[in-house]
């Protein structure tokens, strides 16, 4: 299994969290969008390492377009020599209409065609092949010489694969059908995973003609652990907080529906809407949390992990305090990663 870990977006640090990622035996490294730009702390990440996958969970799509994704995943797959993965998501509409002023209509065909429309212009770019998407949601069918970029930048490296992170049904096939991996939604369950999302991935796979076979699945990140009670206790509080905002957005109401909690979804709505974070907090009990995460000392996370996803998943992303024991840590990525 594949073991991931977090890049930060400050620039004044993120080409040092990449190398000590590397160093510490991580197998690929993924940015967020949240407060800055995801794409600039990878470039510099790709300075400084050398085997390690570097990638975007998540680039917001719709807040670009297809040619912008384009450029920028070329760029970054020539530059990091073939470790870029372009991986992206939707975001909810609120944010899409009111904070990127962008448009917002039909997410699951709109993402499909923005894939594609994607994999259109780097055929362009790679194979000389005339540029003419035309869809739904977007037309590319201008392309000259002086804005075509060289194609023996990705000499034996090829276009940067795609992954799409998602949480429902009609996404989730969306990521079957035309992208080479899944990011799960850190809201995301064992029972979800296994009930949900793997069946709606390969009614996409069957639809696009492909098995499951090479097809990447990044598992839940939800991982509580530290080497001391101090550690342990924030790790638990913080990802309470992050359980309880993720399901308070009415979008993921079905995962916690499928544990017949979905009453919990309503409370927690309401309590968004008052900005009361730490009493939505304080609703996620221990069943809710060892439901969403793993929790234990770091010699208990792999086992765990590997007892709930080792059969259908092929890497894990997640945050560790890896600083502060680094041999203990590596210990716990060998096994990890031998699973």
């Amino acid at each position: 299994m594949k073991v991931d870990g977090g890049i930060g977006t400050d620039l004044h640090r993120a080409g040092a969290q990449a190398a000590e990622l590397e160093a510490a035996g991580y197998s690929g490294a993924w940015t967020a969008e949240t407060s800055h730009d995801p794409f600039f702390p990878l470039l510099l990440a790709a300075e400084h390492t050398e085997q390690m996958e570097l990638g975007t969970s998540i680039a917001v799509a719709f807040a670009r377009n297809p040619m912008t994704l384009a450029n920028i995943g070329w760029d970054l797959q020539a530059f990091s020599k073939g470790r870029f993965i372009l991986g992206l998501g939707s975001q909810i509409k609120p944010h899409i209409t009111k904070r990127f002023s962008m448009e917002w209509s039909h997410p699951a065909p709109r993402m499909r065609e923005m894939i594609m429309a994607i994999r259109a212009i780097w055929d362009t770019w790679e194979n000389g092949t005339p540029l003419a998407f035309r869809g739904d949601f977007y037309t590319h069918t201008l392309m000259t010489p002086f804005f075509t970029p060289d194609r023996a930048d990705l000499a034996g490296f090829g276009v940067p694969k795609i992954f799409l992170a998602g949480v429902g049904e009609l996404m989730t096939e969306v990521a079957g059908e035309v992208c080479d991996g899944f990011l799960c939604h850190g809201f995301t369950t064992e029972k979800y995973l296994r009930e949900v999302t793997i069946p709606a991935l390969t009614r996409g796979r069957t639809k696009a003609g492909k098995s499951m076979d090479g097809f990447e699945i990044v598992g839940p990140s939800f991982v509580v652990t530290g080497t001391n009670e101090e550690q342990m206790a924030a790790a638990a509080a913080g990802t309470r907080q992050q359980i309880a905002f993720y399901g308070s957005t009415p979008a993921y109401r079905p995962v916690l529906e499928l544990h017949g909690w979905g009453g919990l979804q309503d409370e927690l709505n309401t309590l968004s809407k008052q900005g009361k974070w730490v009493e939505m907090g304080n609703l996620i009990d221990d069943e809710i949390l060892n439901t969403f995460a793993v929790v234990g000392e770091p010699e208990q996370i792999a086992p765990e992990l590997h007892r709930r996803y080792g059969d259908v998943i092929e890497r894990i992303s997640f945050y560790a305090p890896y600083k502060s024991d680094p041999e203990r840590w590596r210990q716990v990525l060998d096994a990890l990663k031998a699973a």
